[in-house]
């Protein structure tokens, strides 16, 4: 049976070469953020904290969204550094704590805005809401969203090619578990969580859905961020990255369109 990635090691999974994550990484839909400024009603000038930034992906979005102060807890520290120099003249509307969100000693009640982005699943995710709540000023939002690359209940041809190198992977929290959806895409159990912690209301969910077409060497750089194989050591990983190459160049000349499927979640602090 593959191992279990735990939450441990998506604190450090992804800082060994962060130019290799930002550039590989799509972005987030346009939509998502339009509707987080209209749901969230997010407005210049607003005060936002991000559990996990990684790379900034989603951090220089807010910060285009007008926020006027960002907080990010990062546990990362190589990530932390990058985030530095990938935010530019932004970084000076960002504070960057190099802890993990449990850790991170913010001030209550202070922010009009909480996010986390292909995330959340690396934390405990009750104590993590409770929290979010805590920071949150009453009529404050929280959002959480991921980027899953593929989909689950149609896998397009390339994903089925994958199976026999996916079959002996470790798996993350964010790995779809047998009968189970996989844990951003797992609508129920996410809104349920948000509706245990019993502080927020107005819990919605979306999911925005798009293709990207991938070339060989695109693919075989996006695969290289997942935790699967960021996990092995390093020549397992480079051998199974060249077959899965093989297969993208060999099998789909080269032009692969994977789908993205990317849910969010919103709730308003009571």
């Amino acid at each position: 049976m593959p191992r279990r990635l735990g939450r441990y090691w998506g604190r450090r999974a992804f800082g060994s070469d962060p130019t290799l994550y930002d550039r590989a990484r799509p972005s987030y839909p346009a939509g998502l953020f339009a509707l987080l400024r209209t749901r969230c009603g997010l407005r210049p000038g607003f005060r936002a904290f991000e559990v996990g930034a990684g790379t900034g992906l989603a951090t220089r979005s807010m910060l285009d969204l007008g926020a006027s102060s960002l907080v990010v807890v990062e546990p990362d520290r190589r990530l932390a550094r990058y985030l530095v120099g990938a935010l530019g003249p932004r970084s000076s509307r960002v504070r960057i704590v190099p802890t993990t969100f449990e850790r991170a000693d913010l001030p209550p009640a202070s922010f009009d805005f909480g996010f986390a982005a292909t995330s959340l699943h690396w934390v405990p995710e009750g104590p993590a809401l409770h929290k979010a709540a805590r920071l949150l000023r009453p009529g404050g939002w929280w959002a959480a969203w991921w980027n899953v690359f593929g989909d689950p209940v149609r896998p397009i041809p390339f994903q089925k090619a994958l199976e026999p190198i996916y079959q002996n992977l470790p798996r993350g929290p964010a790995s779809r578990r047998r009968g189970r959806m996989p844990f951003a895409l797992d609508r129920a159990s996410r809104l349920a969580a948000l509706q245990r912690s019993a502080r927020f209301s107005r819990i919605s969910a979306r999911v925005f859905r798009r293709r990207v077409t991938l070339t060989t060497d695109r693919a075989r750089s996006l695969y290289a961020t997942y935790s699967e194989f960021s996990s092995l050591s390093p020549s397992r990983r480079e051998r199974l990255l060249d077959e899965l190459a093989g297969i993208a160049r060999d099998r789909f000349a080269g032009r692969i369109a994977l789908p993205i499927l990317t849910p969010v979640y919103t709730a308003r602090r009571r």
